[in-house]
C-alpha cells in the first residue's frame, strides 16, 4: 500500500499567486548585515515614513488632522460623536503602523502560524482598550482635554461592537488579546454582522422585545476595508464526483456570493505586535438586475442583493423557521469558505508543498459552528488541489483543532442531510460516504450500537450530520474548557471516539480572561492599588498574573485592608451613578451587591436564583420590623438577553421584571432587598456590574456549564463566588481555597440518577422542598403577575425538572444564608476578597493560549522589534 507521505502521491507544489512586492519595504541586507538601498530611494523613504504619534502635540496634530480630512468637519461643528471619530481614527493609526510591523515581520519569518475561527468574537468597546494596550491612554487625555474635550465622554460615545452574544465571543476575544500580548502569530475569522444579535428592550410588563442594534450606523473607525479581498461563495447549483475516475469532483452553478473583507486590529499589551480579526461581509455578485427593473418587476431587481445581505444581517438567526435554518447553515459555510480561501491563499504563496500544509497552518475550531471548514479544506484539496483521498485527509486531520463547549445533548449542533444536500450539494458526497469511520466495523467488529452511535449520520426522519463527530474525526486533538468539563467530554458525548483513537487525542484547556480588560481596564482603581502594594510594575504583572500572589503578604494589613474596601465602594457608586444616569433607579450603595450577568438559559438557572429572591421576599415579610433590622440589606442584579425563540428563558426573564416592581415598591421590604434587571446586557456593562460586585451566581446543574469565564472575571475583581460544584468553579475554589467559596447543590455523579428519579418516579415539589412549594404557589397565585402567565415556567419545575431546581433549593437557600453570616464580618470578608484575587493567576488567558501554542499549534512566540 502506497504511504499517504510517498512522494508520487502528494501532488503538485502549491501555485502562489502573483503578488506585488514593494522593495523599500523589504530591502536586501549585505554581508554586515545592514539594509542595502537603490541610491536616492532610501532618503526618500526614510523622510516620509511615517512615525507612530506618541507625544501630546503629535497626538493633537492627528486629531485635528482627521476632524478636518477624514470627517471634513471643523472644530465649531464637532460634537463628542465626532471627536469620538477622530480620536478613534487617530488611534488606529499608530495600530495600523504596527500592524504593518507585525506582518511585514511575520512575512520574513514564514513560521507556523493559528487561525482561530469562531463565529462570534465579543470585543465590547476598543478605543480604551486600544490606548491601555499602547500605553498612550494619559497622552491621549491630556491632548484631548487641551482641545476641549473630556476623554472620558468621548469613550461613552463608541457602541459595543455586534459581533457576539455570550461567553464563547467573549473567550475568543480575550484569546485574541492575549495572542498579541504573548506575540504569537494568531489570526482571527469570523462575521461582520450588520446588526448584531439583537437589541434587548423590556415592554411595561416585563417581556423581553427584540429591537435591531444597527451598532454600523455610524463610521467604524476600528476596521479597515479590504474591497481587494473578495471570495466568489457558491451554494446551491448540482455537483458532480468522480470526475475522469479519481476522486474529484465539480460544482456548478447556483447563487455566488461574494466575501468581502474588514480588518480589526488586534494590539498586544505592552508589545508592537498587533494580530488581526478579518471580518467577512456578505455581498451581491451581481447586485441588481436592470432587465427586470426596467421591465417593471422592482422586487426582483434587488432579490438577489438582499438575499446574499442577508447572510451576515443577524447572529443567530432564529432556526425556528426553514428559512432561519437555512440562513444558519448558509453563515456558517460562507464564513468557513471564506476564511479558508484566506487562508490557502497565503500558504500558496509560500511555495511549499501541500503536504507541508499542516507545517505551517493550524485551525482552531472554537465549537461545532465553523466545522464545515473540514469537508471544505476536503474539497480544495481534492477538486481544486487534484490530491489523492488519503492525502487530503492525512493534511486535513493534522491541520484542524476542535473545543467543545458543551455536553447538552440537545446543544450539540446537527443538520439535516435535505437541507445540505440542496445547499451545499458537493460537501455531502465528502461526508456521508468518504468521512465515514468505516474502520470501527474493522476494529469492533459486529458492534452495531456503536457504529450506529458514532456515525457521521443520525438516522432519523429525515437524517441529520452530526457536526460535533465531524469535528471530532476531523481534527488532530479535541479539549474542553475545564478539568471536569474535559472528563465528561471522554466519558459521555465522546466515549465511543475516546476507545476508538485512544486518549491521546483528547486534551484540556481550561479557559482564561485577559486582565488588561477584566482588571486594568474595568477596575482602574484596584489596578493602582495592586501596582502600588506589590510594587511591581503595571507593565510586568498585568503579563504574570501568578504575581497577585504578593497581595497575600499584606492581608493582615488593616491599612491595606481600608483601601480595598474603599475600592470596592467606590465601585458601587460608579455601578449606582449608572443605573441613576441610564434607568433612573435609585441603589443603596451600602448594601450587599450580588450579581448574575450571563445570557438566559434553563441550565444557567436564573431561574433558581429569582425563586431565592422570591422565597426572601416571603420571609422578610413575615418578619417583624426589629427582625428585619438586624439583617444586611441585599441588591440583586440580574442581565442577560434569551434567544428570540426561547420561550422559558423569555418568560424567566418576565418573572424577574415584575418580581423585581413588586419587592422594590413594597414599603415593608425594599429597605433590605432591592432585584434589578439591567436590559440590553454587553460588555461594558459587565465592566460596570463585575468591580461593583460581593457576591457573583455561577449555579448551573452540576455537569451542564463547560466551564464559565464570568466566575473568573468576578474573582479576579475581589467578587466572591457562590455556585455549584461545576465547570471552572471547581478549579478556582482549589486555588483560592474553598473556605473562600460558596458550595451548593447535588455533584455530577449524582445528576443522572436524580433526572431518572423526576422522570419514573416523580415526587410532588411539597415533599422535595416546602420553601420551593410556598414559592411556586405565590407565583402561580398571581402575586406578581395575571395568574397562570407562569405556568408554562412553573411546569418544567413541577414535573420532569430536568435542571434539579427542586433538589437543589433547600441546599442554595442555605448557601445563601452563609453568605449573609459571613458578609456580616466585614474585615473577614475584605480578607476572602483579597485572598480570591490574589490566587487568580491560572485563570488569565495568557496562560490559556500558551497552552494551545505549545500543546496544540505548535506556534512559537517571535518579538516584532
Amino acid at each position: 500500500m502506497t504511504s499517504v507521505l510517498d512522494p508520487a502521491t502528494i501532488g503538485k507544489p502549491s501555485r502562489p499567486r502573483h503578488v506585488r512586492t514593494l522593495t523599500l519595504y523589504i530591502p536586501e541586507q549585505d554581508e554586515d548585515g545592514k539594509d542595502k538601498w537603490p541610491r536616492g530611494e532610501e532618503e526618500l523613504w526614510r523622510a516620509n515614513l511615517r512615525k507612530p504619534d506618541t507625544d501630546v502635540p503629535s497626538i493633537a496634530r492627528s486629531f485635528v488632522n482627521h476632524v478636518q480630512t477624514s470627517l471634513a468637519r471643523q472644530p465649531h461643528n464637532l460634537s463628542d460623536l465626532g471627536a469620538y471619530l477622530a480620536t478613534g481614527l487617530s488611534v488606529r493609526d499608530n495600530l495600523l503602523l504596527n500592524w504593518n510591523e507585525t506582518q511585514m515581520h511575520m512575512n520574513r519569518v514564514a513560521g507556523k502560524r493559528a487561525y482561530y475561527l469562531s463565529l462570534e468574537f465579543l470585543m465590547g468597546r476598543t478605543l480604551d482598550n486600544a490606548l491601555l494596550n499602547l500605553g498612550l491612554k494619559d497622552q491621549y487625555r491630556e491632548s484631548i482635554d487641551r482641545l476641549g474635550f473630556n476623554l472620558e465622554d468621548l469613550i461613552d460615545q463608541e457602541r459595543d461592537a455586534g459581533l457576539g452574544n455570550g461567553g464563547l465571543g467573549r473567550l475568543a476575544a480575550c484569546y485574541l488579546d492575549s495572542s498579541s500580548t504573548q506575540e504569537l502569530p494568531v489570526w482571527g475569522y469570523g462575521l461582520r454582522y450588520k446588526y448584531g444579535i439583537f437589541q434587548q428592550l423590556i415592554s411595561p410588563d416585563g417581556q423581553q422585545l427584540e429591537a435591531p442594534d444597527p451598532w454600523l450606523e455610524h463610521l467604524n473607525p476600528w476596521e479597515v476595508s479590504r474591497a481587494d479581498v473578495q471570495y466568489e461563495i457558491r451554494f446551491y447549483g448540482e455537483a458532480q464526483k468522480y470526475v475522469n475516475g479519481t476522486a474529484r469532483g465539480v460544482w456548478y452553478g447556483g447563487q455566488e456570493v461574494l466575501a468581502v473583507a474588514y480588518d480589526v486590529t488586534i494590539p498586544g499589551y505592552d508589545t508592537r505586535n498587533t494580530n488581526n480579526l478579518r471580518l467577512w461581509a456578505s455581498k451581491p455578485k451581481r447586485g441588481f438586475d436592470l432587465q427586470s427593473f426596467n421591465a417593471g418587476n422592482y422586487e426582483h431587481a434587488i432579490e438577489s442583493s438582499n438575499s446574499a445581505a442577508a447572510i451576515t444581517s443577524v447572529l443567530y438567526p432564529n432556526d425556528q423557521t426553514t428559512f432561519g435554518k437555512e440562513l444558519r447553515l448558509k453563515q456558517q459555510y460562507f464564513w468557513t469558505a471564506a476564511s479558508l480561501a484566506d487562508i490557502m491563499r497565503r500558504f500558496r504563496n509560500l511555495g511549499k508543498p501541500m503536504i507541508e500544509l499542516p507545517d505551517y497552518i493550524a485551525i482552531q475550531l472554537n465549537d461545532t459552528h465553523p466545522t464545515l471548514a473540514i469537508p471544505e479544506l476536503m474539497r480544495i484539496l481534492v477538486d481544486e488541489e487534484d490530491l489523492p483521498w488519503d492525502v487530503a485527509w492525512y493534511i486535513v486531520t493534522n491541520t484542524f483543532f476542535f473545543t467543545n463547549h458543551t455536553v447538552l445533548p440537545e446543544a450539540l449542533e446537527k443538520w439535516p442531510v435535505p437541507l445540505m444536500e440542496h445547499l451545499l450539494p458537493r460537501y455531502c458526497a465528502i461526508i456521508i460516504t468518504p468521512l465515514s469511520i468505516s474502520s470501527v466495523e474493522h476494529k469492533f467488529p459486529g458492534d452495531h450500537d456503536r457504529l450506529a452511535r458514532m456515525s457521521l449520520i443520525e438516522e432519523n426522519h429525515p437524517k441529520y450530520v452530526r457536526m460535533a463527530h465531524l469535528a471530532c474525526i476531523g481534527s488532530r486533538k479535541i479539549n474542553g474548557v475545564a478539568e471536569l468539563h474535559s472528563e465528561l467530554v471522554r466519558t459521555t458525548i465522546f466515549k465511543d471516539f475516546l476507545d476508538f483513537f485512544g486518549v491521546s487525542k483528547f486534551g484540556n484547556v481550561t479557559n482564561g480572561i485577559t486582565p488588561r480588560r477584566w482588571l486594568a481596564q474595568c477596575n482602574p482603581d484596584l489596578t493602582d492599588l495592586i501596582t502600588k502594594t506589590i510594587n511591581i510594575p503595571k507593565n510586568i504583572w498585568l503579563k504574570d498574573l501568578s504575581q497577585l500572589e504578593e497581595l497575600l503578604k499584606y492581608v493582615e494589613d488593616e491599612d491595606f485592608l481600608e483601601e480595598w474596601a474603599a475600592v470596592k465602594q467606590a465601585n458601587k457608586e460608579r455601578l449606582a451613578h449608572y443605573m441613576r444616569v441610564t434607568l433612573s433607579l435609585n441603589v443603596n450603595t451600602k448594601a450587599m451587591f450580588d450579581v448574575q450577568i450571563k445570557r438566559l438559559h434553563e441550565y444557567k438557572r436564573q431561574t433558581l436564583n429569582i425563586l431565592g429572591v422570591v422565597h426572601r421576599y416571603l420571609t422578610l415579610k413575615a418578619m417583624s420590623p426589629s427582625e428585619r433590622k438586624k439583617l444586611t440589606p441585599r441588591n440583586v442584579f440580574f442581565a442577560g438577553k434569551a434567544a428570540p425563540g426561547y420561550e422559558i428563558a423569555k418568560l424567566t426573564i418576565r418573572l424577574i421584571v415584575n418580581v423585581a416592581r413588586v419587592v422594590n415598591a413594597d414599603p415593608d421590604t425594599k429597605d433590605y432587598l432591592n432585584v434589578f434587571f439591567l436590559p440590553d446586557y454587553s460588555v461594558t456593562m459587565a465592566e460596570i456590574l463585575i468591580p461593583a460586585s460581593d457576591i457573583s451566581q455561577h449555579i448551573s446543574t452540576a455537569g451542564t456549564e463547560a466551564s464559565g469565564t464570568s466566575n473568573m472575571k468576578f474573582c479576579l475583581n475581589g467578587g466572591l463566588l457562590l455556585g455549584t460544584v461545576d465547570g471552572a468553579n471547581i478549579e478556582i475554589a482549589e486555588e483560592v481555597g474553598s473556605e473562600n467559596v460558596f458550595f451548593f447543590g447535588h455533584l455530577t455523579p449524582a445528576v443522572e440518577e436524580l433526572r431518572y428519579q423526576h422522570k419514573h418516579h416523580p415526587v410532588p415539589v411539597e415533599e422535595k422542598s416546602r420553601n420551593l412549594a410556598k414559592v411556586l404557589d405565590q407565583i402561580s397565585s398571581g402575586l406578581f403577575g395575571d395568574e397562570g402567565v407562569y405556568e408554562p415556567l412553573l411546569n418544567t419545575i413541577r414535573q420532569l425538572d430536568y435542571y434539579l431546581i427542586t433538589d437543589d433549593f433547600d441546599s442554595y437557600i442555605e448557601a445563601l444564608q452563609m453568605i449573609d453570616d459571613a458578609y456580616n464580618d466585614r474585615t473577614e470578608w475584605i480578607k476572602k476578597s483579597i485572598r480570591t484575587t490574589a490566587k487568580m493567576g491560572k485563570f488569565s488567558s495568557d496562560r490559556a493560549i500558551q497552552d494551545y501554542a505549545q500543546e496544540y499549534w505548535n506556534i512559537e512566540s517571535t518579538k516584532v522589534e
